[in-house]
């Protein structure tokens, strides 16, 4: 199949909402590329999804997903697509979910000798695998859902019992002392760094949806050695999971310059305030453009399947 250089003359579906924990930011997402997509002059059709059931309008050429988190992101959307025979944006089921997945992730960065916090795979009956300060983390959430910092043993039980919620097992890792930096990953290239500085606490859900409780430094202020190396080890971490499209790699650096991968993010946010539109719009990609370019990636990797 000859590759796709844009989508002119494609009906694009624009999935969001969902039926998991980040569907607020989903519907954010969604309807901001829908409208850019829009006001590149492409055919697009809004598809709100409230279950975990893909209706696709008659006629898609292609559905774009912008549903963060469980069942968007986690594999089960791409799987109902994949036996309907729909292209669609992002990643295939198999990445898809290994990336999502903590644990499944946390295997691939070893496996390929990733640099990645020290980690346990505890259940309800286990005790702290490490001293504190450690991370209590629901493996199979996004956008910090299920995630404690714990400075002192004590917490430890509330935290294990918050993400059992989520799930039959949970991940600790290690606390990694060190600047939140993500980096944007489009196709083989990765954007510019940011650096995540909230201006209380970690950057959980509430600093990242709050405006004004976190700064973003594009670029961030890092030496240029530094920002290789960081780069690098993100592309290294992309690769190690299978990706192809786009993604956002979230990475601790320490003082001593060592970096530490903590996850992959395959469907992160995508409004113009977001933080991988940020990356893009410093190498002067708009935001539409960029919303094109997902969408362009995506058919050319359908396309090189065997």
């Amino acid at each position: 199949m000859r590759e796709v250089q844009s989508l002119e003359g494609l009906r694009v579906a624009v999935m969001y909402g969902g039926p998991g924990a980040e569907r607020e930011v989903s519907v954010r997402s969604g309807q901001a590329v829908a409208a850019a997509l829009a006001s590149l002059g492409r055919e697009v059709i809004p598809v709100e999804l409230h279950a975990a059931r893909v209706e696709v309008p008659e006629g898609t050429d292609l559905v774009f997903n912008m549903i963060h988190g469980t069942f968007g992101e986690d594999g089960e959307l791409q799987a109902q697509l994949d036996s309907m025979g729909v292209p669609y944006t992002g990643e295939g089921a198999a990445a898809s979910r290994t990336a999502f997945d903590k644990i499944l992730s946390k295997r691939a960065f070893e496996a390929a000798g990733v640099a990645t916090p020290e980690w346990k795979v505890v259940g309800s009956n286990d005790p702290a695998p490490f001293e504190a300060p450690f991370v209590v983390k629901a493996p199979r959430q996004g956008s910090s859902v299920g995630v404690h910092i714990l400075r002192d043993a004590a917490g430890y039980g509330d935290a294990l019992r918050d993400c059992l919620q989520y799930g039959d097992d949970v991940l600790v890792e290690k606390f990694f002392a060190g600047r939140e930096l993500t980096i944007g990953v489009l196709g083989r290239e990765a954007l510019p760094i940011i650096e995540i500085r909230p201006k209380q606490g970690f950057y959980d859900y509430q600093n990242k949806y709050t405006k004004g409780a976190t700064d973003y430094l594009v670029p961030a202020p890092l030496d240029a050695a530094v920002a290789g190396q960081i780069s690098d080890l993100a592309l290294a971490a992309y690769r190690a999971i299978g990706l192809e499209v786009y993604a956002r790699v979230d990475i601790l650096l320490d003082g001593d310059g060592n970096g530490s991968v903590l996850e992959i993010n395959t469907i992160p946010g995508m409004t113009e305030t977001s933080l991988l539109p940020k990356a893009a719009a410093v190498r002067g990609m708009g935001f539409a453009e960029l919303c094109e370019r997902i969408g362009v990636l995506s058919l050319n990797r359908r396309a090189s399947w065997p």
